[in-house]
């Protein structure tokens, strides 16, 4: 097993390297670093413009801004205003040396921002992951054994209404529902954004009551989803002949359910969530936007709309990283649920 994630590893490396070409190159034209340069303080002269374009290297030919960001440059301080006093801005040390550069809008290092937002991304992350798996299991598994029955229909039928909705259409639903006209009937209502509200301050309760919604957004899409999946997966599982041998063998049907068939039918699943885990890491931009979480789905937004691209690049190689690291878990967790799977 060692030998197997050490060569997945070593795969990894061209990998991410191809990512990161491709990843550049699109940032690099989706729009002007230098309009949003410093967070928009005032408009660029030309001349400062032309400064600012030859101390950032952007006039440099793509390959070379690339290799720049890889590998570090000089450009570590660039004088914004022209007065002769130097700020930081641009791209500093490389990616190779463990640094994403300074954000072209707040001037910030990037991994300063991304660890900032990161924890607020991970607590949404995992709580709605939990809601998914808790829920789904549940669900598909009465659904399997219920099956043709009116609450087969009736979660069928929400099922694939749930997994149609556009998570932008569900999220403001939720707000209208749940926030507008909770208060205006006299009910409690839930927040539409931040993590605590001002007066109250921070504290787990407000952060807990804060999450309903997002949380919510976040789930029922993925529930509708996977709740079909297990479903399927436990129809084709009970029909198999091991799970008649254990009834045969007098085996009770809760033992034969979860430690037989439960076990075998959530294998598929194993794939679809470790590919699903990265990306709720990305922080959902649509939700994190709706609901103002200040978490690393919003830092990517509001980044774009600057095409601060040293904080877009920063993001996007954090994900594919967790990307790789996610499908290594997945196929080592394979051979704890199925041990005929086996890398040696």
């Amino acid at each position: 097993m060692g030998s197997y994630v050490a060569r997945r590893l070593i795969q990894a490396i061209p990998l991410l390297f191809i990512i990161s070409v491709i990843v550049f190159a699109l940032t690099s034209e989706m729009g002007d670093p230098l309009a949003a340069f410093g967070g928009g303080r005032k408009a660029l002269r030309s001349e400062d413009r032309a400064r600012l374009t030859r101390q950032l290297g952007l006039d440099k030919p793509i390959w070379m801004q690339y290799v720049v960001w890889l590998a570090g440059n000089d450009w570590q301080r660039v004088d914004l205003d022209g007065d002769g006093v130097t700020e930081s801005a641009g791209i500093r040390q490389g990616v190779l040396r463990g640094d994403f550069g300074t954000s072209l809008a707040t001037h910030q290092p990037v991994l300063e921002m991304i660890k900032e937002r990161l924890p607020n991304t991970l607590l949404l992350m995992l709580v709605s992951e939990v809601v998914i798996l808790v829920f789904s299991l549940v669900i598909g598994l009465i659904s399997a054994l219920k099956q043709y029955s009116i609450f087969d229909h009736v979660i069928t039928t929400f099922s694939f209404i749930g997994y149609s909705i556009p998570i932008p259409l569900l999220a403001l639903g939720l707000i209208y529902v749940f926030a507008v006209y909770f208060k205006r009937w006299g009910l409690p209502y839930f927040p539409t954004g931040g993590m605590f509200e001002p007066a109250a301050g921070p504290s787990w309760q407000q952060t807990a009551w804060h999450m309903v919604l997002p949380v919510t957004a976040l789930s029922l899409i993925s529930i509708a989803a996977y709740s079909r999946y297990i479903r399927a997966n436990m129809l084709e599982v009970l029909s198999q002949d091991y799970v008649r041998t254990a009834y045969a063998k007098g085996l009770t049907r809760l033992h034969v359910l979860f430690v037989h068939a439960l076990k075998n039918a959530v294998l598929p699943l194993v794939t679809v969530v470790g590919l699903d885990l990265p990306f709720l890491l990305a922080g959902a931009v649509v939700t994190e936007s709706i609901f103002a979480w200040p978490g690393m789905g919003r830092l990517f937004y509001d980044h774009t709309t600057r095409s601060d691209f040293p904080v877009l690049m920063g993001i996007i190689i954090i994900i594919a990283v967790m990307v790789i690291l996610f499908q290594i878990i997945t196929d080592v967790v394979y051979t704890f649920l199925d041990p005929r799977i086996r890398y040696d």
